[in-house]
């Protein structure tokens, strides 16, 4: 085991008597050590759950003849910061997470690993933790929270930023606007469109790194706790096979994850963490692979943001059982096995469709022909760049630039209404080391959307996206302006065209005659945000730390 390097032996005696002091017996200390790893905290209600299964979980590895260790790191909660310099704050979330998993393990030489995580940052965070740990372990998501009510109407959070916008618009007045702030959020759990947290939840069951139809369950039903406590017994049989993380993360396995975030048309940052989590697994997977597996995806999940439903409909419909049987029928994924000792192909084939559900359509009769994302290249984004293509129909757009450094100012300029039909807006300066931290940007897009604007404009940024974000948006473009990127060197009244189809993003000005005089409007000179800019790789190579930048 790897605990007996801590636990074994009469040189390990003073790491033993601390041991006993937390009430553990010699016994105790001779069986598996496991960490059971948590990202509660109460500033939100996407992890508020987390703690609570922990418990669970411990319960299932003492009866499965382990010792349970408990652990908590952080999480930021984008939906909280999301409009705010708190926002810079969430993806080098994602970093310290994996880093503070993996010391945590490495530094008390465990034998296995459950994570429990709940929110956008958290879960592909513990996936890259997994990975690169590759011990014995798997991961449970917190779940889904229900649907709000307003007006006889489900909201989720998409709603109450949009009608931020609909609100300056004059459309809704204050009461109404908090009305809608009052009922969006029912309970525990992450938010509850095919936003980022449930797409990466999705994402990581055809990882096969957690077990089919664990994350499905939302936040407040019951058996939950009965899927913590299943898989508290699981990892002690992870343990005793020796079965490691990285016999599931695979290129396939990312393939298979990719696939069903394009069938819900799930949220761009998909792209972003599973760049990262291949690249803890010791493999590159291409930018490029993205958009050939959304070309041949279509989309057969209605789903909010773009669609009707969320995912606590999507789990009484079927889940991800039966999303993952109609891919598997239509010969889109491949089988690969999963922590359950199951094949993802034995899995699927025990799926229920509940009769009259509208959530889960046919690749046959799809939502739509192609899937969520693209990849688009030109000389504003000669690294490449990320299409969303969720909400729309739309494959091109051609427009007059609007430019502003910085999130901040692009959104005074739309409540003030001073964005208008055939604008394309560029937010720059907000990429990885720009920002730094890469912000997204939900506040401008819904706040668009709700002055009803979505289907006239386009917006285009080095920075990225919340899951929630819906319209022809363009993000993650590389170079980032910070790092010279001719996205910096776009003026007002340039004519962009994007042209999905084409794969380009382009515009007729001539970017390398203008002198490259962009300056970051934000510099963090130290502290954690100063070390994630120092180290972090593009955008296009997963916005890691864990490897030296890339900056060629």
């Amino acid at each position: 085991m790897h605990s007996d390097a801590i636990k074994t032996g009469p040189d390990h005696a003073a790491a033993r008597a601390m041991l006993r002091a937390t009430g553990l017996s010699g016994e105790d200390i001779r069986k598996p050590l496991i960490a059971v790893v948590h990202t509660w905290t109460d500033v939100s209600p996407c992890n508020l759950n987390l703690r609570d299964l922990a418990q669970d979980v411990k319960r299932g590895v003492i009866e499965a003849g382990g010792t349970p260790f408990e652990f908590n790191t952080i999480a930021v909660t984008d939906g909280i910061a999301m409009g705010s310099p708190g926002m810079c704050a969430s993806l080098p979330s994602r970093e310290v997470i994996a880093d503070s998993i993996e010391l945590a393990v490495r530094g008390h030489c465990l034998d296995g690993v459950v994570v429990l995580c709940g929110c956008d940052k958290t879960i592909p965070a513990a996936a890259m933790a997994l990975a690169r740990l590759d011990l014995p372990g798997l991961m449970l998501y917190g779940g889904s929270i229900m649907p709000g009510c307003h007006k006889d109407q489900a909201i989720t959070i998409q709603d109450v930023f949009e009608a931020v916008g609909a609100h300056a618009a004059g459309t809704i007045d204050d009461r109404e606007l908090e009305e809608i702030e009052g009922e969006a959020c029912p309970g525990a759990g992450a938010c509850g469109g095919q936003f980022t947290a449930n797409t990466m939840a999705l994402a990581t069951t055809f990882l096969g790194l957690a077990p089919v139809g664990f994350n499905d369950i939302p936040a407040p039903d019951p058996a939950k706790h009965a899927a913590a406590h299943a898989c508290g017994l699981r990892v002690m049989e992870l343990v005793r096979q020796g079965i490691s993380a990285r016999s599931f993360v695979t290129p396939e396995s990312v393939r298979n994850a990719t696939v069903a975030a394009n069938a819900t048309a799930g949220s761009t940052n998909t792209v972003l963490h599973m760049l990262a989590i291949a690249r803890e697994a010791g493999f590159h997977f291409e930018l490029d692979a993205f958009d050939e597996i959304s070309r041949r995806t279509p989309v057969i999940a209605d789903l909010k943001p773009g669609g009707r439903f969320m995912a606590p409909d999507m789990h009484a419909a079927g889940g991800s059982r039966l999303l993952g049987q109609r891919l598997m029928e239509a010969g889109l994924i491949t089988d690969q096995p999963t922590v359950s000792g199951k094949t993802l192909f034995e899995e699927f084939a025990s799926a229920q469709e509940t009769p009259g559900q509208e959530v889960l359509l046919t690749i046959e009769k799809p939502v739509k022909a192609r899937g969520g994302y693209g990849i688009v290249y030109g000389n504003i984004a000669p690294d490449g760049c990320v299409v969303k293509l969720a909400g729309h129909e739309a494959l091109r757009f051609e427009g007059t630039a609007r430019v502003f450094d910085g999130e901040d100012a692009a959104f005074r300029a739309v409540q003030h209404r001073r964005i208008v039909a055939g604008d394309v807006v560029v937010i720059r300066g907000e990429g990885p080391v720009g920002g730094p931290g890469m912000r997204e940007m939900l506040a401008v897009t819904a706040a668009l959307i709700g002055q009803g604007l979505g289907g006239e404009v386009a917006l285009i940024t080095d920075g990225r996206f919340s899951g929630a974000t819906y319209g022809f948006m363009v993000g993650h473009i590389c170079p980032e302006a910070a790092l010279g990127g001719p996205i910096g060197r776009l003026v007002d009244g340039d004519r962009i065209v994007i042209d999905v189809d084409a794969r380009t993003i382009s515009t007729d000005a001539d970017l390398d005659a203008r002198p490259v005089s962009w300056q970051p409007h934000r510099v963090e000179e130290s502290g954690a945000l100063a070390k994630f800019a120092a180290l972090v790789s593009p955008a296009s190579e997963g916005a890691v730390t864990a490897f030296p930048p890339r900056r060629e």
